[in-house]
C-alpha cells in the first residue's frame, strides 16, 4: 500500500469515528460543524484541543461544579407569594425558579448604590459589622488604592476571628505575591477561580471565567451588581473619569440566594466541602418578613438552562409598556436582538443606553452592527457621554433588574453571572430615575451604520462573527 493510499484510509477512519463523536454532544450546529471541520483539517492538533481545552475540558469542569452544587444543596425557600404580583411577574418568577431553583424572597431592605465610593463605604460598613463570616467573589480585583481598602479591612476582621473567604477569578484579578502572603498571614482564605493555562494574555478570549460581584457577610447583609474592586470605579481615585455604576445592596433572607451562589463556585475552586448542619451557619433564619420581594437568578456554563438569558428574553418578550436596558457590552445573540426588536415593533418604549466607547474595540464595532436593525425597529438608542459606562440594569414594565450579566453571549451563555430581579417597589422606581438621570446625560443616535465608510462596515462585518466569544 502507498503511502497516499495509507494517508487516505487514516483520513477516512478518522472521519468516521470523530464526526458520531461530536455528533453525539448535540451542540449548536454551528458549533458542531465547526468542531468537525476543524477535528478534519488538523485531525492531531484538533483533537488535543478538543479534549484538553474545548469542549471535553469544559465537561469535566461541569462535572466539579455540578457536586460543588450538589454539596451545597440549592435550599429553595417556601414561596406563596405569586399571588401578591400581576400575572405576568408570576410567570416570570415561575420561569425563573424553574431555570434556576431559587424562589423569589423576601428583603428586608434593598438600597440602589450609584457608583464605586457609595458602594464601597456600604461594603466597608458591612465588613467592619462582621460577627461570623465574610464571603466575597470578584471578576476584578485589584491591589490598587481602593483594593487595599477593602483588603486591610478584610484582614482586620479576619484577625478578629471572622471567617474570610475571597474569591477572585485567575484571569481578572491581579493580586500580587506579597498581597496574598498578607491575606495568609491573616488567615483569609484566598482561592482562584478557574486558572487559565496561558496567564493574562488575550483574557477576554479565555472562557469559563466568574463574571460575578458577591459581598455575603454573615449570611444577613449582600451586596450584587456590576462594581468591581478596582480605582477604575472610584470617584475619589479617577476623578471624572471614573466608571459610571450601579450596585445593589440586599439585607434579609433573600441574602441566602447569593450565599448559594458563592458557596457553590467556592466549593469548586477551593476544595473545601461543607455540607448538611455544617452550612447552618451561613444560612441564617430570617428575623422579619422583609417588605421587598426579590430573586436572585444564577447562570453558567455548566448548565443548560441558562436562566438569566431566559429571564431577560422572556421579560422583554412579555413586556408592555417599557423595555429600559443599560449595558456596556451589547452583542445580542438572535433571541434577545429579536425579542428587543419585536418589543419595539409592538409599540413599547424600548430605549437602550450604551457607553460611547468601551474598553474593547471589537465590541464596539461588532456591537454597532446591531444598531440599524434595532432603530429601524423603532429602538431608541443612546450613548452616555460623560464617562464610561459599565452598569447592567433594565427596567422592564415593573421589574427592575441589578446584576453582573452584559447583553452579549459571552455573559449570557460563557460565564458565572448573577443578577437580582427586583419585582416592583423603591428599587423598580428608583432604578427608573438612574435611567432617565442617565438618559440626560447622553445622545441620542440618529444616523444609521450603513451610511458609514465601506472600511468601518468591513471592520463591523468581521467582528460579528467573532460576536460568540466576545
Amino acid at each position: 500500500m502507498s503511502w497516499p493510499v495509507f494517508f487516505t484510509v487514516v483520513e477516512v477512519l478518522w472521519i468516521g469515528v470523530l464526526v458520531p463523536w461530536i455528533l453525539l454532544e448535540k451542540r449548536s450546529p454551528t458549533a458542531t460543524l465547526a468542531w468537525i471541520m476543524a477535528l478534519i483539517a488538523l485531525p492531531v492538533v484538533g483533537a488535543l484541543v478538543y479534549v484538553f481545552v474545548g469542549p471535553r475540558r469544559l465537561e469535566r469542569k461541569k462535572s466539579r461544579l455540578l457536586e460543588a452544587r450538589t454539596a451545597v444543596g440549592r435550599r429553595v425557600e417556601d414561596c406563596d407569594w405569586f399571588h401578591e404580583v400581576d400575572a405576568r411577574s408570576a410567570a416570570l418568577m415561575k420561569l425563573a425558579t424553574r431555570l434556576d431553583g431559587l424562589a423569589p424572597m423576601r428583603a428586608d431592605e434593598a438600597r440602589v448604590l450609584v457608583d464605586g465610593d457609595e458602594t464601597y463605604d456600604a461594603m466597608l460598613a458591612a465588613i467592619a459589622g462582621a460577627k461570623h463570616h465574610i464571603h466575597a467573589e470578584y471578576y476584578i480585583f485589584r491591589d490598587d488604592v481602593t483594593g487595599r481598602l477593602v483588603l486591610d479591612a478584610l484582614r482586620e476582621r479576619a484577625r478578629a476571628g471572622v471567617e474570610v473567604r475571597l474569591l477572585v477569578d485567575a484571569v481578572g484579578a491581579r493580586l500580587s505575591e506579597d498581597t496574598e502572603d498578607a491575606l495568609a498571614e491573616a488567615r483569609v482564605k484566598l482561592a482562584y477561580f478557574n486558572p487559565a493555562f496561558s496567564g493574562r494574555v488575550g483574557q477576554r478570549w479565555f472562557n469559563f471565567r466568574t463574571h460575578r460581584k458577591i459581598l455575603v457577610v454573615d449570611g444577613r447583609v449582600g451586596f450584587t451588581g456590576g462594581i468591581n474592586v478596582t480605582d477604575d470605579q472610584s470617584e475619589r481615585v479617577r476623578g471624572a473619569d471614573a466608571w459610571r455604576d450601579t450596585h445593589l445592596e440586599l439585607r434579609g433572607e433573600v441574602v441566602h440566594g447569593l450565599q448559594r451562589t458563592f458557596l457553590e463556585n467556592w466549593t469548586f475552586a477551593s476544595g473545601e466541602k461543607k455540607s448538611g448542619r455544617q452550612l447552618d451557619d451561613y444560612f441564617p433564619p430570617p428575623g422579619t418578613r422583609g417588605p421587598h420581594l426579590v430573586q436572585v437568578i444564577a447562570s453558567g456554563p455548566d448548565e443548560p438552562s441558562r436562566a438569566i438569558e431566559g429571564f431577560y428574553t422572556s421579560a422583554i418578550a412579555t413586556a408592555t409598556r417599557r423595555v429600559w436596558l443599560t449595558t456596556p457590552y451589547f452583542v445580542p445573540n438572535e433571541p434577545l436582538h429579536q425579542a428587543i426588536s419585536l418589543a419595539a415593533l409592538r409599540g413599547v418604549d424600548v430605549r437602550l443606553l450604551l457607553p460611547t466607547r468601551t474598553d474593547s474595540r471589537l465590541v464596539d464595532l461588532a456591537g454597532a452592527s446591531f444598531h440599524d436593525g434595532l432603530l429601524r425597529a423603532g429602538v431608541r438608542l443612546y450613548t452616555y457621554l460623560p464617562s464610561m459606562l459599565h452598569a447592567k440594569t433594565a427596567v422592564i414594565d415593573d421589574v427592575g433588574i441589578v446584576g453582573t450579566a452584559n447583553l452579549d453571549d459571552r455573559s449570557l451563555r460563557l460565564n458565572f453571572e448573577v443578577i437580582a430581579a427586583c419585582y416592583g417597589g423603591p428599587v423598580v422606581e428608583r432604578l427608573a430615575q438612574l435611567f432617565e438621570l442617565d438618559h440626560e446625560r447622553s445622545k441620542l443616535k440618529i444616523h444609521l451604520e450603513a451610511k458609514a465608510s465601506l472600511a468601518l462596515r468591513l471592520q463591523q462585518s468581521f467582528a460579528r462573527l467573532l460576536a460568540p466569544q466576545l
